[in-house]
């Protein structure tokens, strides 16, 4: 019976410490909290690469959700809040990469790709069909005299 009250004093605890580190924004207005929300989920950590800074345990991560917070104390928009990320750490922070000249390459790369191995399948079906066996187009010619 100990056993089972310390492990539910242990899950109460961690449980506890979970909400604490939930609640350490607070805003006023839900609709800050909610952009908040949005923001951290949309911006990505520069460490962690594939994880958002939400869900980062990364320092980095804990710094970029502090300054998330304080621009949106300060009455940042969204806009505002991501061009402020973007400028400091470039736009690898953001899911969404805007289409430059820089970056249109690795868009159209796939494309040109694909469209280069259609045609190299397409010509060398061509060829292939040109190129036929010689005993194979006389024997067609014969058949086509008899009739």
């Amino acid at each position: 019976m100990k056993r089972f009250l310390i492990c539910v004093a242990l899950i109460l605890a961690a449980s506890s410490f979970t909400h604490a580190s939930e609640e350490k924004y607070q805003f006023e207005d839900p609709a800050k909290r909610e952009l908040f929300l949005e923001l951290t989920q949309e911006l990505r950590c520069p460490m962690c690469q594939n994880q958002n800074i939400a869900d980062s345990d990364a320092m980095i991560a804990n710094d970029l959700r502090r300054k998330v917070y304080q621009l949106l104390k300060q009455g940042k928009s969204r806009e505002e809040v991501v061009v402020y990320m973007k400028s400091r750490y470039g736009d690898f922070v953001s899911y969404k990469p805007p289409v430059t000249p820089a970056t249109l390459w690795l868009w159209l790369l796939p494309v040109i790709f694909v469209l280069g191995a259609v045609v190299f399948i397409v010509q060398s079906r061509k060829k292939a069909a040109v190129k036929a066996d010689p005993e194979a187009l006389a024997k067609a010619e014969v058949l086509l005299e008899k009739d």
